[in-house]
């Protein structure tokens, strides 16, 4: 029996390195899930609830193994269902390949079932690379195309593949003209400046004397590099959302996270520097940046559309981010006068005890800031903490404190919500042997973080650390869109749009073999996570928490403040709670903890 078109792709992305695929199966992809199934474990298949979550698990995979994440879905909606986690991968510059199934070709065109325009669908979110495949001869060149932009470029790349043409005998490409003869692999080495550009860059940064540094995601393989700079400088540290794992937090110089969700040693640090060095960020909050002309600025990105985006930079260094510090390093003076750095550090401190005091604040009946804090204080080593976008990414960014050898990620630039519980497990099958933490809020949880428990419970016995963590951080609200609602608008809480109710989280993970218990004492707080963490088995932790418990950024503008008391002027059910709860927040972040 001839070997079919479907039984090549498989060969060939294997032979690229694909280990595993996220998707979810239908005739669409019919041909292409048999073949899976002949080449008999080679290539593991990882069921997803649905098409959406294998592209965001495709997108985890990505970002915490640095290789191309694959996810497949079927022709008509599972392709459609497919692009929220394309374009999650898209906005955050993650390398990822999407097969996708199409009708058949003598179909197509004739308003035959599922029946859609792919090649538009996905021209925006795979714009690097979305190409349909029409006959044998063509697969190969499709496929090694694909992978190796995806590669290379760090971009979403997709194939589309009639149902008729995967069962098709595979046909290599003749030696004759209009043929193309392709091959696997790219060596991919790292661009440093030239030596001109990285004197300028030096220039800039010997001459400022009081240095601050910006890392995002492009620095997470550059910790040392960061570290040794920020030490030649005697700078401080800020870390944008994806950068929370590059850079330590229990280095006194670190501020923590910049932006709304962000600390205030790091507003500090931004507002009192004279000189910006940029590293790996596409941080879009311009307004938490030095003022325009303020700041003298170097930017390294490896993206050229990013230099010189979110603020007016004197030199703009296309490159590795390690590669180019290292570089750059040696062309540094070390700044003999360290009362810059000392400054950031006391800024450090005090923050630190700000966040503890906001976090160990009275709530009803726990403050979220304090399920943070106590797991902060319990983080495994090694672990891989995920947070969903909502107030968990606030206590994600602002409450955690990383050490050396974790990682974490969120849904950066398109903040999606649901993606908490779908990167853990990406997270658990690229790294069984490390324990893993989801931070999810109810919203999303009941969006689609239920439905992945299954995926959970399915495969979890698999996993060499069993250990996979759920918090649920059950405060019945869409809590952050409220408090944007009184803070951006001053509008009140609107109970139809907001209210959410209230789920047995942990009864439902019991019911699948998962572990699971319910805490509502703040006092319990600490040995909940000490049992989910000790657990021979995944384990979900429904935190009833106050939904009033403010998100506060850490400068509160005039019109943020009166957008604010306006909505609790127009009779916000919760007006009472809330300014309660706000004022325990702001005492907690003057005076020092009790504990």
């Amino acid at each position: 029996m001839a070997e079919a078109v479907a039984d090549f792709i498989w060969q060939r992305l294997h032979a690229w390195g694909v280990r595993r695929v996220y998707g979810y199966p239908g005739d669409g992809i019919g041909g292409l899930i048999s073949a899976l199934a002949r080449l008999d474990g080679a290539i593991d298949f990882v069921q997803a609830r649905h098409e959406e979550m294998a592209g965001l698990m495709a997108c985890a995979h990505a970002k915490f193994t640095g290789e191309v994440g694959i996810c497949i879905g079927t022709s008509g909606p599972g392709a459609i269902h497919l692009l929220n986690g394309l374009y999650d991968a898209k906005l955050d510059h993650q390398p990822v390949l999407a097969l996708v199934g199409q009708q058949a070709r003598t179909a197509i065109g004739s308003h035959y079932q599922q029946d859609l325009d792919l090649q538009s669908l996905f021209k925006d979110v795979a714009g690097a690379y979305v190409e349909t495949a029409s006959t044998p001869a063509q697969v190969r060149h499709l496929i090694d195309r694909a992978y190796r932009i995806a590669k290379g470029e760090r971009r979403v790349t997709c194939i589309i593949l009639p149902n008729d043409l995967q069962l098709a005998s595979m046909e290599q490409p003749a030696h004759e003209h209009g043929m193309t003869h392709s091959g696997v692999g790219v060596e991919l080495s790292p661009v440093v400046p030239d030596a001109a550009a990285l004197a300028r860059a030096a220039e800039v940064l010997n001459a400022g004397e009081r240095v601050a540094i910006l890392v995002g995601a492009g620095a997470l393989q550059a910790t040392d590099e960061v570290v040794a700079v920020a030490e030649r400088l005697g700078a401080g540290v800020a870390k944008a959302l994806l950068g929370k794992a590059a850079v330590p937090d229990d280095l006194p110089f670190c501020t923590g996270s910049i932006g709304l969700l962000g600390t205030r040693a790091s507003w500090d640090l931004m507002q009192d520097c004279d000189t910006l060095l940029m590293v790996g960020s596409s941080f879009p909050y311009t307004e938490f940046l030095p003022k325009e002309g303020k700041a003298r600025g170097v930017q390294i990105d490896r993206n050229a559309g990013m230099l010189g985006l979110r603020y007016p930079m004197e030199v703009n260094l296309l490159g590795d981010s390690a590669a180019t510090l290292a570089a750059l390093l040696p062309l540094l003076n070390e700044k003999q006068d360290r009362s810059w750095r000392e400054t950031i550090e006391a800024g450090v401190a005090a923050s630190q005890e700000e966040i503890r005091g906001m976090a160990l604040a009275p709530a009803e009946p726990v403050n979220p800031q304090r399920v943070a804090l106590e797991l902060s204080q319990r983080l495994p080593d090694g672990c891989i903490v995920t947070a969903d976008s909502g107030t968990t990414t606030v206590w994600y960014a602002r409450n955690l404190h990383f050490r050396r050898g974790m990682m974490g990620s969120v849904s950066g630039t398109l903040a999606t919500m649901g993606c908490a519980v779908p990167y853990a497990i990406a997270a658990k099958f690229a790294h069984p042997d490390r324990p893993v933490i989801a931070l999810v809020g109810d919203g999303a949880m009941q969006m689609n973080g239920l439905t992945e428990l299954i995926t959970i419970s399915k495969y979890w016995e698999r996993w060499v650390d069993p250990r996979l963590v759920v918090m649920v951080l059950n405060n019945r609200d869409l809590a952050y869109v409220t408090w944007e609602e009184r803070v951006q608008t001053g509008d009140p809480k609107w109970e139809p749009s907001q209210a959410l109710p209230d789920v047995p989280y942990a009864e439902f993970a019991r019911s699948i073999g998962l572990g699971g218990i319910r805490v509502e004492d703040p006092e319990q707080v600490g040995a909940a996570w000490e049992t989910a963490l000790a657990a021979d088995r995944p384990f979900v932790l429904d935190m009833v928490t106050d939904p009033n418990v403010p998100p506060l950024p850490p400068h509160i503008t005039l019109k943020q403040a009166r957008h604010f008391m306006g909505a609790l002027a127009q009779g916000d059910p919760e007006s009472g709670s809330v300014i309660v709860d706000t004022a325990r927040s702001l005492v907690g972040s003057i005076l020092p903890s009790k504990e």
